[in-house]
């Protein structure tokens, strides 16, 4: 019935089972497949055998569903007659007989035949039915072009596909490649090459395009079983390791010794209160500045300890603001209401001096193609600077405040600023658009994620706050427990999967919380003073660094030697002058 010949005899055509049908969905040979017939392998439902009969203790898990996507795993598995004995011995088939005649229709190349059997799988939304009768007829026009046969693609086309009124845009493409085709037939997309080929992939399509009801999406078992497993993950307070396989036998939990809590390194080459440090992103330097107006390069060897790389002086005022390049092979800072400086990290030499009419920088920052840098004005603008020094564009205007921060985001397109005291400023500076996050408080500091889709706002009522700001702001969550009248504190995300939140606090201690539940999960004392600033490896989920007013950094690492990790930490504590 208008179906498109097959390019293969008719006595090599085969009806498969279910499972078969599975099978190709999944990857297997349809031809492996094809000595389990589809009369044979068909289940027929038992009388007694309830459609709302549930299993399991909570009674939410449906047997009937049950049984299928079972039999659907053992089908994707290649077991293709335990699938069927399990369909049999149930009486709960896998697929309904129309599902299955649809199914095989299309791996038969019937097409107007299968569009007629999709009007009849029950689908309520009339616009699934119309956009799944698109890809079988472009299936259809697509063979027919393969065929050569360009009058009968043109008038399913006209006749059949158009009607539709679905993805006008497709429909002027697909009439593009019969005007194309003239002289060469085959010269179309890769895209439809590889198309043109392969019903499997039409009922790929097809699956993830229709209810999960009608047939049941591919892997489905599987699927749920990584849900269930990122769940635990997610849930569990300690989870700070990529060590070790998760496993389906037990219930997932990490201890407090996957979480950096003990002191292994404490640096004492700052002479004054230690303001800010940052890792960077590869994790293999730490910068840190301090009061004292110095920048100290710090090189984190491959056995996880921290040594002296750079002491950097230049700065007549002490450095609030340090920010590392894409590659981490320069770095900039910025000192409090001074110029700008950007660094080799190799050699430790002063690259440039950025300097504007008097007036002084209060952050910076890297666009991500490491090509220009962004930094804060004192006068509250701006501006975008090219390396060499020239000033490109200037936004003028209640962009900014003297607060240290300048977010980028990962796609360079957003500019993010504390533009008054209790409002942080979203500025897309190519679109122009603006967004605000409104807090009730006045802001400290902030950091951006590493996704670029959550802000982490310290506030002045000791709480910090976590906003999605990646379509819609919304307030996500508050941490709440460490100590802040007077400073400025910073805090950061952390951990594997930036899991964690941490912060400093005047009480002298690191606040550590689990992001997702929100809950205090470590508090880490040593220092005896105000911690500043944190900083977490971002490629070492077990190295955290504080920075404090006692003029100290500490480097916090596992609480015991974690000997199937590849970065090993001793647990005794060293100093940088090399004393233990």
């Amino acid at each position: 019935m208008g179906g498109v010949d097959d390019d293969e005899p008719p006595s090599k055509r085969v009806k498969v089972s279910s499972g078969a049908l599975v099978g190709l969905l999944n990857g297997t040979s349809h031809r492996e497949q094809a000595s389990c017939s589809l009369s044979d392998s068909m289940a027929q439902p038992l009388a007694s055998q309830g459609k709302d009969e549930v299993v399991g203790s909570k009674g939410v898990v449906k047997k009937v569903e049950l049984v299928r996507i079972i039999a659907d795993a053992l089908y994707s598995l290649g077991y293709k007659y335990t699938g069927a004995h399990l369909e049999e011995e149930s009486g709960i088939p896998l697929q309904s007989s129309v599902v299955n005649l649809f199914m095989q229709q299309i791996l038969d190349g019937k097409w107007d035949d299968s569009v007629v059997t999709l009007h009849k799988l029950g689908l309520m939304d009339e616009t699934i039915v119309k956009l799944a009768s698109f890809v079988i007829l472009e299936q259809k026009f697509f063979e027919l072009l393969g065929q050569e046969k360009l009058m009968d693609a043109l008038n399913t086309l006209r006749s059949e596909i158009a009607p539709l009124c679905i993805n006008n845009d497709r429909v002027r493409e697909l009439t593009s490649y019969i005007v194309s085709q003239s002289k060469n037939v085959l010269d179309i997309s890769s895209e439809q090459e590889a198309r043109l080929n392969s019903r499997k992939m039409l009922l790929q399509e097809l699956q993830k395009l229709l209810p999960s009801t009608v047939i049941i999406p591919e892997r489905r078992l599987v699927h749920l079983l990584e849900q269930a497993l990122d769940l635990q993950r997610d849930v569990c307070r300690f989870h700070n390791s990529s060590v070790g396989e998760m496993s389906l036998f037990t219930d997932h939990q990490c201890g407090k010794d996957k979480i950096p809590s003990r002191t292994l390194q404490i640096l004492q080459e700052h002479s004054d209160e230690v303001w800010f440090l940052q890792f960077s992103h590869n994790g293999k330097y730490l910068a840190s500045s301090s009061r004292d107006c110095l920048v100290i390069i710090w090189e984190v060897k491959l056995d996880g300890r921290v040594s002296l790389k750079h002491r950097l002086s230049g700065h007549r005022k002490p450095v609030s603001c340090i920010s590392w390049s894409p590659d981490d092979q320069q770095f900039l800072t910025c000192g409090v209401e001074e110029a700008m400086r950007r660094w080799d990290v190799t050699s430790g030499e002063c690259l440039h001096i950025y300097e504007k009419n008097g007036l002084g920088f209060v952050s910076c920052g890297w666009a991500p193609d490491g090509k220009r840098i962004f930094s804060g004005v004192t006068d509250k603008s701006i501006s975008m600077w090219d390396l060499e020094g020239r000033e490109v564009e200037c936004w003028k205007g209640q962009r900014t405040i003297r607060i240290s921060d300048l977010g980028i985001t990962r796609d360079g397109k957003q500019l993010i600023t504390v533009c008054k005291e209790t409002t942080i400023l979203l500025f897309g500076w190519e679109s122009q658009s603006e967004k605000l996050v409104e807090e009730g408080h006045n802001i400290v500091s902030f950091a951006l994620s590493e996704d670029s889709k959550f802000l982490l706002v310290s506030l002045s009522n000791q709480e910090i706050h976590l906003w999605n700001i990646e379509a819609a702001i919304n307030l996500v969550a508050k941490f709440k427990g460490h100590k802040h009248s007077r400073f400025v504190l910073k805090s950061c995300f952390g951990g594997l999967g930036q899991a964690f939140i941490a912060s400093g606090s005047e009480d002298s201690k690191v606040y550590i919380w689990h992001r997702v539940s929100g809950e205090l999960v470590l508090t880490l004392s040593g220092h005896s003073g105000a911690v500043n600033c944190v900083s977490w490896n971002p490629a070492n989920p077990h190295m955290l660094a504080s920075a404090s007013d006692d003029r100290t950094i500490r480097i916090w690492g596992l609480n015991r030697v974690c000997l199937d990790h590849d970065d090993k930490h001793s647990n005794g504590t060293y100093h940088c002058n090399g004393g233990t």
